[in-house]
């Protein structure tokens, strides 16, 4: 039994948006309610106030079923009626005929009951305000509030002119518009007091998915203006000293090789600058980060807490241990229903350690899927390590460690990155200049993290 209830939870409750599971914990609270006023307000009083005669208890045993027919048909309308409510799809008028159908029977059989004396004074009341109630919780899902206002006061109008056809003192036809405005404006209430919280919740959440958008679109922007700032200018000095080389070259000019030098030369810085740009889009800077990982656990009622400092972290490492944040930052709002985050950054050892914890973590968290194994491969460029599993009683830790190298000056001015050791990085790479063996500078430079290294330096 519990085993399914887990099982339920896990494929039906943690798999939706915090939205959806407000909308759903909106629509059970709907059910229930009609189905506890039916129980309590027709039901019970039924069952204690009608008279037990054989008229009685016919009358009272066709407004019980009544009733429930009139839950039941609440209980499938309000799915659709709230779609209605939220602009997702209309609901046809018909769809109302047989609740509509229903309270009318419901209204007469209680007349019947009232008239013939088969029934007690306060269990007409309630009766009155159980058949109301299960009408009420749909229809005021379909039309504006001031329609519905004036329809209900209408309805009471008729309810009180109907209990003093019935003979009923002045009190007793007071009371039962007190208990029709009861069920009217409790009906609205619960209704479109729901409706509307969801209605702010599911524009919020829009809000939310538009401006993710529009931040990709302008960071798009953003690198096709440096693209196109960097490789156009730069094409077209390429494209005119080519020309010019062209020119040279037919007259026999020797000037054709100089140019042709220098187109070369404008090629490679080229290739450097459209490097520097595309790694500006890819790298994440690790403070903005763990700020915008705060902000948004904090949005979404977790609480978060950011402890560690990013001065002096080389942007290599700030940019993998970006990545680490920003992915477990969404494992924490996508799976299990978190209440706490901790995130702490501390450098020990020559080690920067990054660690994201937090509670109600789903038990399938971390067993599959693409992000953490893309995490250790950007981990792994720069040397580092991720750990991530369940810990404690429904834990979850993501554990990112990255060696923090250290920059020294040695012969000639050259500048190495080592690791806590003092030991060459292993893939560091010579960058040599132009001016230097003639090699041009790129993939045959020394790369550890974009350090450089003048010509002629010897590592």
């Amino acid at each position: 039994m519990f085993g399914r209830i887990r099982g339920w939870q896990r494929r039906h409750w943690r798999e939706r948006s915090k939205a959806e599971r407000v909308e759903l914990q909106s629509l059970i609270t709907w059910y229930c309610t009609t189905w506890f006023f039916y129980g309590s307000w027709l039901v019970l009083p039924a069952v204690g106030g009608v008279r037990h005669t054989t008229g009685a208890l016919v009358l009272g045993g066709l407004l019980v079923a009544v009733g429930a027919l009139q839950c039941v048909w609440a209980n499938r309308l309000t799915r659709p009626a709230l779609d209605h409510y939220l602009g997702r799809r209309k609901l046809p008028a018909r769809q109302l005929t047989v609740p509509t159908v229903l309270l009318g029977l419901a209204l007469a059989l209680l007349v019947a009951l009232q008239a013939t004396d088969s029934a007690d004074f306060v269990a007409c009341r309630l009766l009155l305000g159980a058949v109301l109630l299960a009408y009420g919780v749909v229809y005021a899902l379909l039309v504006p509030m001031p329609v519905a206002l004036r329809r209900g006061g209408v309805l009471c109008g008729v309810c009180m002119a109907l209990s003093a056809l019935t003979g009923s003192a002045a009190v007793e036809v007071l009371l039962t518009g007190v208990v029709a405005a009861f069920g009217v404006l409790f009906s609205l209430l619960a209704a479109r007091c729901g409706a509307w919280t969801l209605s702010v919740l599911w524009e919020a959440e829009h809000a939310r998915e538009v401006e993710a958008r529009l931040a990709v679109a302008e960071e798009r922007l953003r690198f096709g203006r440096d693209l196109h700032d960097v490789m156009g200018r730069n094409l077209a000095v390429i494209a005119l000293k080519s020309e010019l080389a062209v020119q040279l070259a037919r007259r026999g000019r020797p000037e054709a090789v100089e140019q042709m030098i220098e187109v070369q030369r404008i090629a490679q810085d080229s290739q450097r600058e459209v490097r520097d740009v595309v790694r500006g889009y890819r790298e994440a800077d690790l403070g903005v980060e763990l700020a915008g990982a705060q902000g948004v656990l904090t949005a979404a009622g977790i609480d978060c807490e950011v402890a560690g400092e990013t001065a002096g972290l080389p942007a290599e490492v700030q940019s993998a241990l970006g990545w680490v944040v920003r992915e477990a930052t969404t494992n924490v709002l996508r799976h299990g229903d978190a209440r706490r985050c901790t995130v702490g950054l501390t450098v020990h050892e020559g080690h920067a350690v990054l660690t994201v914890e937090n509670d109600g973590a789903d038990a399938v968290v971390g067993s599959g899927g693409s992000g953490l194994v893309g995490l250790r491969e950007r981990l792994a460029a720069v040397d580092g390590t991720l750990t991530a599993g369940p810990v404690g009683d429904g834990g979850f830790r993501v554990v990112a460690e990255v060696p923090v190298a250290v920059v020294v000056e040695g012969a000639g001015g050259s500048r190495v990155r080592t690791g806590k050791a003092g030991v060459p990085a292993g893939d560091a790479r010579r960058r040599v200049g132009e001016a230097g063996a003639g090699v041009p500078a790129g993939d045959a430079g020394t790369r550890a993290g974009d350090s450089e290294v003048p010509s002629g330096a010897v590592i």
